[in-house]
């Protein structure tokens, strides 16, 4: 598959395109590309509302929180509830996660201020279910919900963290 076909196999929740990343170890430097791309979408999106600070917070953030959801995923999904089948690692997390923030690029179109609470839940929710859908794929579940439960146990440690910053 070409980059492009993955970006749209993941736009549409594809899991195909998550198998084939997640098999595809010189994949992750594209998974880079998609988290910079959508962080850099998100940064501009908030950009126009938020100025340099809003840009520059928008793409650290999804730099940083693409590792760490990785990583976090990881521990949660491979080591505290694993399924029989389950076997990943942290390369596989980066590369499907990573693909998995392709929805983020529609983040851009936040900056207009008619469709800035539209945009923004929409893409995250797609966002999310991308996350589920990676998630499960890299992980072998065969359950979607226990995807679900992992992507959202990572999502509460994450809101903990901000909290306590």
């Amino acid at each position: 598959m070409t980059f492009v076909q993955r970006v749209k196999g993941v736009l549409i929740l594809d899991s195909r395109t998550f198998e084939d990343i997640e098999a595809d170890t010189t994949a992750t430097a594209q998974a880079l590309l998609v988290v910079v791309a959508g962080s850099l979408a998100a940064g501009l999106g908030a950009g126009v509302r938020l100025g340099f600070a809003g840009l520059l917070r928008e793409t650290l953030g999804g730099l940083i929180g693409w590792v760490m959801w990785a990583a976090v995923t990881w521990v949660i999904g491979a080591k505290l509830l694993p399924e029989p089948q389950t076997r990943t690692n942290m390369g596989e997390l980066l590369r499907v996660i990573g693909y998995a923030y392709a929805p983020n690029l529609f983040a851009f179109f936040a900056f207009l201020p008619a469709l800035d609470i539209i945009v923004g839940t929409a893409v995250a929710f797609w966002l999310l279910a991308a996350t589920i859908v990676a998630v499960r794929q890299a992980l072998d579940y065969v359950s979607t919900l226990r995807a679900a439960a992992v992507v959202f146990i990572g999502w509460l440690i994450f809101v903990g963290i901000q909290w306590l910053s």
